[in-house]
């Protein structure tokens, strides 16, 4: 065992997993938690089939199309869930739905799967997983020691679950009109990066700059909050005659 590829190959996947983690938090406290964590499962098997199959040949895979492509899909998605969130917000307050599992509930009918759901938390792992993979691969196989860094990347997997399973109880007590449009500037975040990864530019800072995205998404979607106040005093927000939100006053 080669205690420095251990320490090393952690630290490096362990930058991936948190990204992981959190596009399953997010996506399972403002969508379905079964949805999120049946494609977080999912995408690991995928990963675990191409590892099985490919092996050290890993490392060649190129990242970029993968990249631009998952990112351009999340961004769309994102920018999506950001716009609903302000809507809602705007029209309903902050406070509105906390504790419940799904938000887009006309969207998702408690007795349908929500596939939306599993469909970007199955993309998020699948490309960090395989990040995680090649930084396996690259770092064992440079100080031929695979098993250790192996077990570098496992440990980071499961200790930073560990705390995604706990920080999930903290995501489920946010209403859940606020949370799904911070989760909508996250994700339009993540997408952002990746897109722009995928056309070979690199960000000033690499990983860390997913946070002043994340802001910037977050300070805009609050910023629009300030230019529609209006909406929630709108009769046609509240559902009122020819209102197009019914008497529940809920933002399609």
């Amino acid at each position: 065992m080669n205690g420095a590829v251990v320490v090393t190959t952690f630290l490096a996947a362990g930058i991936e997993v948190i990204e992981m983690v959190a596009i399953v938090v997010a996506v399972g406290g403002t969508r379905s938690w079964r949805a999120a964590l049946l494609g977080a499962a999912g995408g690991l098997g995928v990963l675990a089939v191409l590892v099985l199959v490919f092996g050290t040949a890993l490392q060649y895979v190129p990242l970029a199309p993968i990249r631009l492509v998952v990112g351009a899909l999340l961004l769309v998605f994102g920018l999506q869930w950001l716009r609903k969130g302000v809507l809602r917000v705007a029209a309903q307050g902050w406070a509105v739905g906390q504790g419940d599992e799904q938000v887009d509930d006309a969207d998702v009918p408690a007795d349908r799967f929500d596939w939306t759901g599993f469909v970007l938390s199955f993309k998020g792992v699948s490309l960090e997983g395989l990040e995680v993979a090649v930084i396996v691969v690259a770092f064992g196989g440079a100080a031929d020691a695979l098993g250790s860094a192996v077990v570098g990347a496992v440990a980071a997997v499961v200790v930073l679950a560990a705390l995604g399973a706990v920080t999930y109880r903290w995501v489920a007590r946010i209403p859940r009109r606020a949370l799904q449009l911070f989760v909508g500037a996250m994700l339009s975040a993540f997408g952002t990066f990746w897109s722009v990864e995928g056309l070979g530019v690199r960000w000033p800072g690499d990983e860390l700059s997913l946070l002043w995205l994340i802001a910037l998404y977050a300070l805009a979607g609050v910023g629009l909050l300030q230019l529609v106040p209006g909406w929630r005093k709108d009769p046609a927000m509240a559902g009122g005659p020819g209102g197009g939100a019914g008497m529940s006053g809920e933002v399609r």
